[in-house]
């Protein structure tokens, strides 16, 4: 059976192709387009080009060439139905089982789509027939909208008194139309009514651009009804899972990596008008994980920019609290307050595009930034007050799931609470060169952390353990005789200290030659360093440390080395290549 067109267009457009190749090519960035070594062949000179754009990518070497769906059936000789639902849990799809359900729910899908289709055109005209529909005119002129908005966001008007319901009725039942949200059974009537009666009507369409939902504003002041409300939630709209204007903004993301993450529907619309294209709003809930995950598909910096009032600064708490658990090395995600009150439409009205994007360039702070000093604001002269601050921010940095961020972020919180308590630190130990800097002072602590390997972080910290403790290390010295480091400063390093205290005989460090920034590299990016300064005096404990450390090492040698011999194995079938290349994995297990 064939997968029905629209899920796997939904599949790729959700997924850009540099996404998928990513995760097994190393790709960078040229132009519009992402480069990187061929994975279809050994090459030194990068001959693969990934396009997003226009969603395929070419090897010049190979003449391979594809979707994503191809690039996963070639690289990793999967199946077609394979690939469709590797990628499709990739994009948070449920899989598609060709089951009767299956089965129905595309048929429902069809009719719910054929529904909103229909109503968002009706009520569009309306806005511009009707002439019942002149305070919503006169409401949208008065928001300095002009047709052109007005009709790029298919904005519409639903009367007082109309009903579409009956129309509809004629081609679809009434569960089907019950179901899509848009109408509801009033008792007193004894019929369906319209939700959105008497509001201007903002639709909502999926990443694919199909409308799923509707937000409607009401034009008259009634202390009774809500100023803005939503379609319920339905089989096809989910409120946490959606954006508005995502379908438009993704189509930008190969020219600008950044996307503004607003409010609302009026705030996307205002900064459009005024150039500022690449803007999204949540659906009037709080901030979910899952709006975070869909934009970091798309973008590298999400910029969270709430209204400047009381009530948007603690929509923006909540926000950077629950979206701080997706924060990744690749990714940033930013916050922008904005001045006297204003919300981005007003302030992109008033100072227009060049200043907006000037203003969001100087001002935005980052959202480990934004957390501390929200909570230091918080906290009292008083060591209650101090222990309650700390623990919160050492909560939150927990919830973090990317291992690295996680260490770093803490790592920049203990920083500024040491900036903050400077009386009660520990006295440094053991080999001192002169102190890490403050991650304050560095620009940009991220894009350091973004070219360091995984392997570095590790070698960092067993480098620490030797700077800082060496006669533990020479009283054990066997444990570290045959370790290989693979980054070439952290490798000189090493070779240096052993040739110059004659394989640590003598641990007095203080006139050993070589480079500072080397060694301030180690004290500043070595994720052990506030266990170990936890622990200073359990040698037992640092001892299981390093071993564990040291265990990573050897790992990342034995997967290197397999890599090697599988590239050799393809190529000459030696059986003695075979056999090496088996008893490493036997070691790689048992490590």
């Amino acid at each position: 059976m064939k997968y029905p067109k629209e899920y796997l267009d939904e599949i790729k457009t959700r997924l850009k192709v540099s996404t998928v190749v990513s995760k097994t090519v190393s790709l960078k960035k040229k132009g519009k387009e992402f480069v990187g070594l061929s994975p279809f062949k050994n090459e030194k000179t990068p001959s693969f080009t990934v396009n997003d754009e226009k969603g395929f990518y070419h090897c010049f070497s190979t003449a391979e060439h594809g979707n994503i769906f191809d690039f996963l059936m070639k690289t990793q000789n999967l199946k077609f139905g394979e690939a469709v639902k590797a990628l499709a849990n990739l994009a948070g799809m449920r899989p598609y089982t060709f089951s009767k359900q299956d089965e129905e729910r595309e048929k429902n899908w069809i009719e719910y789509k054929s529904i909103y289709a229909k109503y968002v055109e009706k009520y569009h005209e309306e806005l511009f027939k009707n002439p019942l529909a002149e305070p919503a005119k006169n409401y949208l002129k008065k928001r300095n909208l002009s047709s052109m908005e007005v009709k790029k966001f298919k904005i519409g008007f639903v009367g007082n008194e109309t009903s579409f319901y009956e129309e509809l009725n004629k081609e679809f039942d009434e569960k089907k139309l019950n179901d899509c949200g848009l109408f509801y059974f009033d008792e007193r009537k004894k019929k369906y009514v319209e939700r959105f009666r008497n509001r201007i009507i903002f639709p909502i369409n999926n990443i694919s651009g199909n409308p799923i939902g509707i937000g409607g504003r009401i034009l008259e002041q009634n202390k009774n009804l809500a100023k803005y409300i939503n379609s319920p939630e339905t089989e096809f709209f989910k409120k946490g899972s959606n954006l508005f204007n995502l379908d438009n903004a993704r189509k930008l993301s190969n020219k600008v990596d950044d996307i503004y993450l607003v409010e609302g529907y009026m705030d996307v619309i205002g900064l459009h008008k005024n150039g500022i294209e690449n803007a999204v709003a949540n659906l009037g809930t709080s901030l979910t994980n899952r709006q975070i995950l869909v934009l970091n598909q798309f973008f590298e910096n999400i910029i969270i920019c709430f209204d400047g009032d009381e009530s948007g600064y603690k929509a923006a708490l909540r926000a950077a609290e629950n979206s701080i658990v997706e924060l990744k090395p690749e990714k940033k995600i930013s916050f922008l307050f904005l001045p006297d009150n204003h919300d981005p439409d007003s302030f992109a009205n008033k100072h227009g595009k060049e200043y907006f994007e000037e203003f969001s360039k100087q001002n935005s702070i980052s959202i480990h930034k934004f957390i501390f000093e929200h909570y230091s604001k918080q906290m009292d002269e008083n060591p209650s007050s101090r222990a309650i601050f700390e623990k919160k921010i050492r909560s939150i940095s927990s919830t973090i799931k990317d291992e690295f961020i996680k260490k770093y972020v803490l790592e920049y919180f203990l920083d500024k609470i040491s900036e903050l308590t400077p009386n009660i630190n520990k006295k440094n130990k053991g080999f001192i060169t002169k102190q890490t800097k403050s991650l304050k002072k560095t620009q940009n602590y991220y894009n350091e952390t973004k070219s360091l390997k995984p392997i570095e972080i590790k070698e960092f910290s067993f480098l620490y353990i030797l700077l800082k403790k060496p006669d533990l290390i020479r009283e054990n010295y066997y444990l570290i005789e045959n370790v290989k480091l693979f980054s070439n400063e952290n490798k000189l390093i090493f070779e240096q200290i052993l040739k110059e205290t004659n394989n640590l005989e003598k641990t007095d460090f203080e006139s050993i030659n070589i480079d500072q920034n080397l060694i301030e590299r180690i004290l500043k990016y070595a994720s052990i360093k506030h266990i170990l300064e936890k622990n200073y005096d359990d040698d037992q404990k640092i001892l299981e440390i390093l071993i564990e450390i040291l265990r990573d090492i050897k790992n990342y040698e034995l997967e290197f080395r397999i890599a090697e011999l599988e590239s050799k194995f393809s190529k000459d079938l030696s059986e003695a290549t075979f056999n090496e290349l088996k008893e490493l994995k036997k070691q790689q297990k048992i490590n």
